[in-house]
């Protein structure tokens, strides 16, 4: 396992971070659980940016997995936004 300095993923990692934190503030701030659910899914982004970065993509399978949750997240988050509202 050898760690990967790739900057653009660690980039995209720090862009992660912030948005799960912005997204539990607009959680707590709103009251909303919109900003919570965008947070997560970016959240699991961030985990398979990491992952990419300590030389866990050979496992791509588990990579897709988990930006498929990201992703199922965001579509359900739009969903409720733009149906339920």
């Amino acid at each position: 396992m050898a760690v990967v300095y790739d900057p653009v993923t660690i980039i995209n990692l720090l862009f992660c971070i912030i948005i799960v934190f912005l997204g539990y503030v607009g959680y707590k701030k709103l009251d909303n659980a919109f900003p919570l659910y965008i947070g997560v899914a970016f959240g699991l982004f961030g985990i398979s940016h990491l992952a990419v970065i300590l030389g866990y993509a050979s496992s791509e399978a588990g990579l897709v997995l988990i930006r498929g949750f990201g992703y199922i997240i965001v579509i359900f988050a739009l969903y409720l936004m733009a149906f339920k509202h």
